[in-house]
């Protein structure tokens, strides 16, 4: 087989994931593709054209419209296109922005973190949505029935706690399918409480537009926190006034609690390659990567799910009940039982935790 046809034998592989086994449609099926102006530097024209070519070949019928960057408002014709279809697949920053909001019975919508072609043919999207489903319910099922958690990174981090008392799906989950799927169920911060070291960059969660969008660290800054709150910022002073700063005017613009860490988890996906540098676009960077298992992130400024500011923790260590998870970057599913069962059942999650990927873009 020629490397042109391996390449196209893993773009219609990736693109049947995702077409049929994350967005489950059937021949006849209209599908809406908004996919964002290539222009704009987040996604190539090539993805949403590869993704529509094989809908076709499968029986379905895509619609392809080119939308614009985020703002607070969509406008009009593409509200009402998103309204008309019942399902949606968004190459497109403003699928993120609505992914805690209530769909509709029979409407299918999926955010896609895949930002070009090359990553579509990578195994970030070629290895199952089912695998994947499976690992994120077997992390969740560990992580949910833990009785004392331990967030430790290279930095100096340092969080203890225990999540909440919910069961799988209670909180913070999002209402829009992911693909690909590279994270558990986000933990409830309230119990929790620490230092984290703030290091690199300050980023958006996707919830909202704003600018700056992001904060450039040029030393760690910590953040004290207890019981879910930030208590105090640490360190040169020179890095923590813009810090603060930072928290005072994303908070001001939305009347938003600066203080609250709505919550945090950790990239389950170690096919998630990022080719980038991380000071390309630190945005575009810290809302790709979060999917990688060498990035842990927290959820800020904001008392809801996903609050409107980033902490990127990478390679962080997360011990469940004295054993690591995450280990240093590295995901261990081998060492609970919930976990092994699902690579047990999924032989392609081996070979993926066996051959990750290291390049995160720093």
């Amino acid at each position: 087989m020629t490397k042109k046809s391996v390449i196209e034998d893993r773009l219609e592989k990736a693109a049947r994931n995702l077409l049929l086994h994350c967005g489950g449609f059937s021949p006849g099926s209209e599908i809406l593709i908004l996919h964002e102006d290539p222009a704009l530097g987040w996604y190539d024209e090539a993805l949403p054209k590869t993704v529509a070519r094989q809908a076709e070949r499968l029986g379905l019928k895509p619609k392809c419209v080119m939308v614009g960057a985020p703002s607070e408002l969509l406008d009009p014709v593409t509200a009402e296109l998103s309204e008309r279809y019942g399902n949606v697949i968004y190459f497109a920053r403003i699928g993120d922005q609505d992914r805690f909001a209530e769909v509709q019975p029979g409407k299918t919508k999926i955010m896609c973190y895949l930002r070009n072609a090359e990553m579509l043919a990578s195994d970030f999207a070629t290895v199952d949505h089912g695998a994947m489903q499976s690992l994120k319910r077997a992390v969740d099922q560990v992580l949910l029935n833990a009785r004392r958690i331990e967030i430790t990174c290279p930095l100096g981090s340092r969080i203890e706690g225990a999540p909440a008392d919910v069961t799988p799906g209670e909180s913070a989950e999002v209402s829009i399918r992911r693909f690909p799927l590279g994270v558990p169920q986000p933990l409830d911060a309230r119990g929790f409480g620490g230092r984290v070291a703030l290091a690199r960059y300050l980023t958006p969660t996707g919830s909202k537009a704003y600018e700056p969008a992001f904060l450039k660290l040029e030393t760690p800054v910590f953040a004290q926190i207890e019981a879910g709150r930030i208590v105090s910022f640490s360190g040169d002073a020179a890095a923590v006034d813009p810090v603060q700063r930072h928290y005072d005017h994303v908070s001001g613009l939305f009347a938003i609690d600066p203080a609250a860490v709505h919550s945090w988890h950790a990239g389950i996906h170690p096919g998630c390659s990022y080719g980038w540098a991380a000071e390309d676009n630190p945005d575009r960077w810290s809302n790709t990567v979060f999917n990688n298992p060498r990035v842990l992130h927290f959820h800020t400024c904001g008392a809801y799910a996903p609050g409107e500011i980033c902490w990127m923790l990478l390679d962080p260590s997360v011990h469940v009940d004295g054993t690591a998870l995450w280990e240093q970057g590295r995901l261990r599913p081998e060492r609970f039982p919930q976990t092994q069962a699902s690579l047990d059942e999924w032989p392609v999650l081996q070979r993926l935790i066996d051959n990750p990927s290291m390049r995160i873009g720093v």
